[in-house]
């Protein structure tokens, strides 16, 4: 354009270039730290007292009743009756019951320490540098 108001001629016409800034915006890695992890084992004591059963045999001997058939038996309350023979001398040999012994069971509870060792394993971590942990989720166990 010219300065005395007249229009410009082709041959006198001037551009003008317009510049902007722009900026860009990047990222990079760099290493901050490091995070190491270990296993730590560590051994507890425990102790408890367990129940126990023990079977003992109670005997009861009784003289035989009539004609005892000499056979073992069961008796109704589960004890098993075992009659105990011995010769007798006579003219003849016989076999006679001499004795009938009742086998009864009967159990003992008693308690009984047990002890044995057991293993934990608990994890330690360790940062380097400038690492940080969100430890939220680990910090109530």
């Amino acid at each position: 354009m010219s300065g005395r108001g007249d229009r410009p001629d082709a041959d006198t016409a001037a551009e003008l270039v317009r510049h902007e800034e722009e900026f860009h915006i990047g990222k990079e890695v760099r290493e901050l730290g490091a995070v190491h992890a270990r296993k730590r084992v560590e051994t507890e004591e425990v102790e408890e007292l367990v129940p126990r059963q023990t079977e003992y045999a109670d005997i009861e001997r009784q003289t035989p009743q009539g004609e005892d058939s000499g056979e073992i038996e069961t008796l109704p309350d589960g004890s098993v009756s075992v009659p105990i023979f011995e010769e007798q001398l006579v003219v003849t040999k016989r076999l006679v019951v001499r004795e009938r012994v009742i086998i009864r069971k009967r159990t003992v509870t008693e308690e009984q320490r047990v002890d044995a060792e057991l293993r934990k394993e608990r994890i330690e971590i360790d940062t380097e540098g400038h690492a940080e942990l969100d430890d939220s989720e680990t910090a109530g166990r």
